[in-house]
């Protein structure tokens, strides 16, 4: 059951290069993350980029593929910058996007063969980190899938099998 986390970004006007130096997380970033709530989760994450832009995070809702902007989401994105770097107040932002993160109900991403489609293998449902976890995803398929340590994988795919959820009554 890979469901779809919509989020949101807004980029800000061009600012001078020290005004956000690093990409900073509020405290409570974890706990949004962790969250299963289909409602809003809203956790500041500011960062600049080398074009003097910065970008402003970070909300996670369950509203299926629906990428219409949310006030609510775009309001708390921005009280939470505000919150961690004042000098926002004043900055216009000049865009706002929205992605979609794959989410897994367990919060564990889905790695292995389909029981149901042989040859079918899954690598989906990291949320947010897929792209840090892509390369280590990739090796562990590669390793089960060629054998290639003469044991199935460096680490055991099976928290991560595609019918744990068969077993809870989800579909596998």
């Amino acid at each position: 059951p890979v469901l779809p986390r919509r989020g949101f970004v807004l980029v800000t006007e061009p600012l001078p290069p020290a005004t956000v130096r690093h990409k900073v997380y509020a405290a409570d970033y974890v706990d949004a993350v962790a969250s299963s709530d289909a409602e809003l989760q809203a956790s500041p994450v500011v960062e600049g980029t080398g074009g003097g832009t910065v970008l402003i995070g970070s909300t996670r809702e369950r509203v299926g593929f629906d990428r219409r902007p949310s006030p609510a989401a775009l309001r708390a994105l921005a009280r939470g910058a505000i919150g961690l770097f004042p000098v926002l107040a004043s900055v216009r932002a000049m865009r706002v996007y929205a992605g979609f993160r794959p989410y897994c109900p367990d919060h564990l991403p889905v790695i292995g063969p389909d029981p149901r489609a042989p040859g079918l293998w899954h690598a989906c449902g990291h949320e947010g980190a897929g792209i840090g976890l892509a390369a280590g995803t990739g090796k562990l398929i590669a390793q089960a899938l060629t054998g290639a340590t003469g044991e199935a994988t460096e680490l055991d795919l099976t928290p991560f099998a595609p019918e744990r959820f068969a077993a809870e009554g989800g579909r596998a």
